[in-house]
């Protein structure tokens, strides 16, 4: 049961973020808003909380010299440049073609390529994280880590 420590922390991680996640625009919007839950993006990042969570309890349990602490260190620096990174921007490119759409169609520009069903299917804009949220989550999820490690030692 032991070596199975990472994999249940890590979900119980992920799933303390992404509950975080509605109580976070609570206080942000004063606006309760559940389907959050579900969504990925938004404070904390969900991502960096599980896999900070997953590189702290491989390094409590498999000892902090071993090449699974290394490969989930390294695995963790690529979720975590991802989500603030390429899924961010990934985001952005999306809100700025749909207001370029809106533009477009709130200025009469008449072209048969903007009836495409295409423009009309909905979309998530968010996708990714600021640094802020990715950094937030990997507190969020290291501190989870240790407070598990502490707890069932």
């Amino acid at each position: 049961m032991k070596h199975l420590f990472p994999i249940w922390i890590s979900f119980s991680a992920l799933i303390i973020a992404q509950l975080l996640k509605p109580v976070s625009h609570f206080i942000k919007t004063g606006k309760w808003k559940f389907k959050l839950f579900f969504d990925s993006g938004g404070l904390p990042s969900s991502h960096s909380s599980m896999v900070s969570a997953l590189v702290l309890s491989v390094g409590l349990v498999e000892k902090f010299s071993s090449t699974i602490f290394a490969v989930t260190v390294i695995f963790a620096f690529i979720v975590m440049y991802d989500a603030a990174n390429i899924r961010f921007y990934a985001g952005k490119n999306i809100q700025t073609t749909q207001q370029l759409i809106r533009d477009l169609k709130a200025n009469n520009v008449h072209s048969p390529i903007l009836n495409d069903p295409i423009y009309e299917a909905p979309t998530k804009e968010i996708l990714g994280h600021s640094w802020l949220e990715v950094i937030c989550g990997a507190i969020l999820g290291a501190a989870i880590a240790g407070l598990w490690f502490l707890i069932v030692k």
